[in-house]
C-alpha cells in the first residue's frame, strides 16, 4: 500500500552526480541520514493510520467504475457517429478515451476523494449539445448515477455525479481528429490544434499531471510528501482554490519544486524543506518547474511583461504544460496572509519534530478558526431541496472570493478577511441549508484614528447582487449575510459539548475602555429580509424562512449605527474597531497581543506574522508586483528568493535570458 522505496537499507543512498531538475540547480544533493530514514517510516505509518490511503477494495471499485464509464462514452460516440450518417467502418472505429488527472492521476487520492476524469472525443462530437445534453440524459437514466450536476458555464466546463457511490468530475474535450486513437498521447502539443480555450483548459489537467510526474526526481517520494502536505493544508484550513487558497494542483506544483531542489531527499526531509523554503519565499516571484515556452499555436502564456493582468497576481504558481498559466490566480492579499502564517506555523512545528520534542500529530492539529477572531461574517445559504442546494451553495462559495476582494478594496487593505473553506450545516433545521463564515480583523500595525469606520455595507450589497445573477436560479434559493461576534456563533459550528470561549484577559474595566472609542465597522446584515431574485426585490416569501434578526450584536456595545443600506432589505449593525484589531488569526496558547486561548501556534510564528502584515499597504503590495518584471526578467531576484525563471522563444526576450538563483542567505542545506 505504501511504498518505502529509498527508505530501506542500512546505509544512506549514494548521492548521484549533480543533475539539474527544473529551472535551477538543486540547493542540496544530500541524501538522508539513518535518522531521516527512520522518521520517514514513522511519517508513512502516521499517514496510513490517519486513513489517507485507499483500501484494495476501494481501489478496485474505482478502476471498475472508470471502465464502465469508458464503455458508456464509447457507446455514446458510436451512437452519434451512426446518427450523423458516417460509414459502418467509421462507426466501428469511433470511440472516446477516458483519461484521469488530479489526485487520482498523481497517485495521492484517498478514501472518498473524487476522480477527475477527461473524456476525449472526435471533432464532430461537441460539448454544448452532445456532452451536456445527450450524454447527460444517458447518465441520468442509469440507476447507478446519482447527484448529476452539469456545470456548463464554469471556467472549465464539468459534469459532476456519483457513479455507484464514487464521485466523478467529468470534463470533455473534442480534438481535431475524426478517430481518437486508443493510445492517444495527451502530452503531444498536436492535441491543441484547432481547439478553443475551454478545450485547452480541459486538456491541460491531464497534460499538467503527466508533466509533474516527469519533472520530479523520485515519484514515490513526491507522492508521500504531497499526501502529507495536502492533509496538513486541509487540517489548517488553507486547501481550497475556489475561496482564494490553494487547491490540489497548486500544492502538487509547490511540492514538486521542492523535490527538484532536493532530489535525493526522503519525505521527512522534503516536508521540512517545504516549509523552510516557502516560509522564506518572496512572493510574487513565480514558482515554476520548467521553462515557459511560446508555441506557434498562439495561445497566451503567463508573462507579466506583456500581460498587465499577470502583474497583479500575488502568488504565481505556473503550470508546466503549454500554454503555461498561473494556477493560483484566485489568491488575494488576505488569503496570502493566512497561508503565510500557516506556513510559518508548519515550519516551527517541523523544527520541533526534528528535535524530537513533538510527534507528527502536532503538525496536523486542526486550525481553531472560531477561536481566532472576534468578528465574523456569516453567509447562510438556503434552497428548496438538497439538489437545488448543491448547485446554489457551489455558486455562492465561488463568489466568496469576490466578497473578500471587495472588502479589501473598499477598506484599502486595512480590514482583513479570512474566508474559511468549510461549510456548516444546522441539522436541527428541516430545510436544505448551510452556512459559510469569514473572520474579520483590522490589519496588524494599523493606527486607529478617532471616529474611523470600516463601512462594508456597500461591499456586502454588491456581493449579494453578484450572487443574484446566478443563471440557474430557482424559487427558494436565498442567502442571508450577517455580522456576528464570536460569542454569537451558532452551536452547530462548535464541537459537541464545546462552550464559547471567554477571554480571561478582558476585564469590565478594559471592556468599557474599549467601548469608549467611536471607531466602528459597519456591516450589512440581512437577517430582516433575505436576498431574493432581482425580480423579487421586496422579499415577499413567508416569514418562517428568515433567520433570527441580529440588530444588536453585543448588548454591551454602544454607538450602533442605524440607517438604510443600498438595498431595501438590509438592517445595519456595527462593532467596535478596537474589537477587531488585535486578535491573532492563528490563535495561541495564551496571553499576549490579543491572542486567543486554546490554540497551538508557537509564539515566535505569531510575532513574525504580525511583522509581515504591517510592512505595507495593499497599494504598496500591488506596486511591488508591477515592478518585478518592469525591466524584463531581472538577472537576480531578492536574496531569499530561491527561484529561477527561464522563458524561451519569447518575442521580446533573448532565449538565453535566465534568472539566476540567489540562495546564499537561505539556510536550507542542513539535514536537520
Amino acid at each position: 500500500m505504501v511504498s518505502s522505496e529509498g527508505l530501506s537499507g542500512s546505509t544512506p543512498p549514494v548521492a548521484v552526480p549533480v543533475e539539474q531538475y527544473g529551472v535551477t540547480k538543486p540547493i542540496s544533493m544530500a541524501g538522508p541520514t539513518e535518522a531521516d530514514i527512520q522518521r520517514s517510516r514513522e511519517l508513512e505509518k502516521f499517514l496510513v493510520e490517519a486513513g489517507l490511503y485507499d483500501s484494495e477494495e476501494e481501489t478496485a471499485k474505482r478502476e471498475e467504475v472508470l471502465g464502465r464509464i469508458q464503455d458508456i462514452v464509447t457507446d455514446w460516440v458510436k451512437q452519434l457517429t451512426r446518427l450523423r450518417g458516417y460509414t459502418g467502418q467509421m462507426v466501428e472505429d469511433a470511440k472516446a478515451v477516458i483519461l484521469t488527472f488530479g489526485s487520482y492521476r498523481l497517485g495521492v487520492h484517498g478514501p472518498g476523494s473524487d476522480v477527475d476524469t477527461l473524456c476525449v472525443g472526435p471533432s464532430y462530437v461537441n460539448r454544448e449539445e452532445d456532452f451536456f445534453f445527450v450524454l447527460h440524459n444517458i447518465l441520468a437514466e442509469r440507476e447507478e448515477v446519482t447527484e448529476l450536476q452539469p456545470v456548463p458555464d464554469a471556467h472549465v466546463p464539468v459534469m459532476k455525479f456519483k457513479f455507484d457511490g464514487i464521485s466523478i468530475d467529468l470534463l470533455y474535450a473534442s480534438i481535431s481528429l475524426l478517430v481518437v486513437p486508443q493510445d492517444l498521447d495527451i502530452s503531444d502539443v498536436s492535441v491543441l490544434y484547432n481547439v478553443d480555450e475551454p478545450t485547452v483548459r480541459s486538456l491541460n489537467g491531464c497534460r499538467v499531471a503527466d508533466q509533474i510526474l516527469k519533472l520530479v526526481p523520485n515519484a514515490e517520494h513526491f507522492r508521500t510528501t504531497l499526501r502529507c502536505l495536502k492533509f496538513w493544508a486541509k487540517r489548517r484550513g488553507v486547501y481550497s482554490n475556489v475561496t482564494g487558497f490553494l487547491g490540489g494542483v497548486n500544492w502538487a506544483l509547490l511540492v514538486a519544486r521542492v523535490c527538484q531542489l532536493y532530489p535525493n531527499a526522503v519525505p521527512i526531509m522534503l516536508v521540512s524543506r517545504f516549509f523552510r523554503v516557502f516560509t522564506q519565499w518572496r512572493w510574487p516571484n513565480p514558482v515554476m518547474l520548467c521553462a515557459i515556452e511560446e508555441d506557434e499555436l498562439g495561445f497566451s502564456v503567463w508573462d507579466p511583461r506583456k500581460n498587465p493582468r499577470d502583474r497583479t497576481h500575488l502568488m504565481p504558481i505556473i503550470t508546466p504544460a503549454y500554454p503555461c498559466m498561473n494556477s493560483s490566480y484566485n489568491v488575494s492579499a488576505s488569503t496570502l496572509r493566512v497561508m503565510t502564517e500557516q506556513l510559518k506555523y508548519g515550519n516551527n512545528i517541523c523544527e520541533e519534530i526534528q528535535l524530537n520534542r513533538v510527534k507528527w500529530s502536532a503538525l496536523f492539529e486542526p486550525y481553531l478558526f472560531f477561536e481566532s477572531y472576534k468578528n465574523y461574517l456569516q453567509v447562510d445559504v438556503v434552497a428548496a431541496d438538497a439538489n437545488d442546494l448543491r448547485a446554489w451553495k457551489g455558486w455562492v462559495e465561488s463568489r466568496l472570493r469576490q466578497l473578500t476582494l471587495m472588502i479589501e478594496r473598499v477598506t484599502y487593505g486595512k480590514l482583513q478577511c479570512h474566508p474559511y473553506p468549510h461549510e456548516y450545516v444546522d441539522a436541527s433545521k428541516p430545510c436544505a441549508c448551510c452556512a459559510f463564515f469569514m473572520g474579520l480583523q483590522r490589519k496588524q500595525g494599523e493606527i486607529v484614528q478617532e471616529g474611523q469606520q470600516f463601512d462594508i455595507r456597500g461591499s456586502v450589497d454588491e456581493f449579494r447582487h453578484s450572487v443574484s445573477m446566478y443563471m440557474y436560479w430557482k424559487p427558494g434559493m436565498e442567502i442571508h449575510v450577517s455580522h456576528i461576534r464570536r460569542k454569537q456563533l451558532p452551536a452547530y459550528v462548535l464541537p459537541d459539548g464545546y462552550k464559547h470561549p471567554r477571554n480571561p484577559r478582558v476585564t469590565p474595566h478594559h471592556q468599557s475602555d474599549k467601548l469608549s472609542h467611536n471607531n466602528h465597522i459597519a456591516c450589512t446584515e440581512s437577517g430582516g429580509k433575505c436576498l431574493k431574485r432581482k425580480k423579487d426585490p421586496e422579499g415577499e416569501n413567508s416569514e418562517h424562512s428568515k433567520p433570527e434578526k441580529r440588530l444588536n450584536l453585543d448588548d454591551e456595545m454602544n454607538g450602533v449605527a442605524e440607517g438604510n443600506a443600498s438595498s431595501n432589505f438590509s438592517t445595519i449593525s456595527s462593532c467596535s474597531n478596537e474589537d477587531i484589531g488585535n486578535e491573532s488569526s492563528e490563535g495561541s496558547n495564551g496571553g499576549d497581543n490579543g491572542s486567543i486561548e486554546g490554540s497551538t501556534i508557537p509564539a515566535s510564528s505569531r510575532s513574525d506574522s504580525c511583522d509581515a502584515d504591517s510592512k505595507s499597504s495593499l497599494e504598496d503590495e500591488h506596486a511591488d508586483h508591477n515592478r518585478v518584471f518592469e525591466d524584463g526578467l531581472q538577472k537576480e531576484l531578492e536574496p531569499n528568493a530561491a527561484v529561477g525563471v527561464v522563458l524561451k522563444s519569447m518575442n521580446e526576450a533573448d532565449s538565453e535570458t535566465v534568472q539566476n538563483t540567489v540562495i546564499s542567505r537561505l539556510n536550507l542545506t542542513s539535514t536537520a
